[in-house]
């Protein structure tokens, strides 16, 4: 029987580039490397697996952040040389934060540069990305854990009161785009307290809508 391994061409180093794209939006994330072990792992978990050439060892994406992703299909390039991991992430791709890895353009403009650039979806997945490393840290002092502590219960009702602060403000045309905010916060909160990812609703949309 012929190995998955067989069939890609790694470099005198026993490693192949590996781009990893989201793919519900086809969006590029980040460009990583693997060896014949993170593939293997890759293909039999189906958990994104890569090797680290700065630290020389194998490592699972978001094994100490929390940003995982779960790999849909992995497909090699026609030379064999260069794999795509296409994969639904849970997190930011990116050590920074920011949703791709791929976000300065060659003049130095880069999206993370300007507040007004920033779009929705990547502001979100930062954001949710911070939500989960609190509440696996649950550090003294944080809102977001001393919301998580309170339950499903109480997040449930205080996002029922923030939905209804967005309604009146809608009604009144005031501070809309900033209760808007506070009902998307505490609503990826109680996703994140019910072990919902924001990934999981993303597949939704996309099955309804894409």
């Amino acid at each position: 029987m012929t190995r998955a391994n067989d069939s890609v061409e790694f470099d005198q180093n026993g490693l192949v580039p590996v781009v990893a794209q989201d793919a519900a939006t086809g969006k590029v994330l980040t460009l990583a490397y693997a060896n014949s072990e993170a593939l293997e792992k890759t293909l039999a978990s189906g958990e994104a697996h890569y090797y680290s050439r700065s630290r020389s060892e194998l490592w699972r994406k978001g094994a100490t952040s929390g940003n995982t992703q779960r790999v849909v299909e992995v497909r090699v390039d026609c030379d064999g040389d260069a794999l795509l991991y296409r994969v639904e992430p849970r997190g930011p791709a990116c050590h920074t934060g920011e949703e791709s890895c791929f976000f300065t353009t060659l003049n130095g403009v880069g999206a993370a540069n300007s507040d007004q650039e920033i779009s929705f979806g990547t502001m979100v997945e930062r954001l949710a990305g911070t939500i989960s490393q609190r509440h696996r840290e649950m550090p003294e002092g944080s809102y977001t854990a001393s919301l998580i502590e309170r339950g499903p219960e109480r997040l449930a009702q205080k996002v029922g009161e923030e939905a209804v602060e967005v309604v009146v403000a809608a009604l009144v045309n005031e501070r809309l785009a900033e209760e808007a905010a506070d009902l998307v916060y505490h609503l990826l909160v109680l996703l994140e307290e019910r072990g919902v990812g924001i990934e999981d609703v993303s597949k939704v949309l996309h099955d309804r809508h894409g």
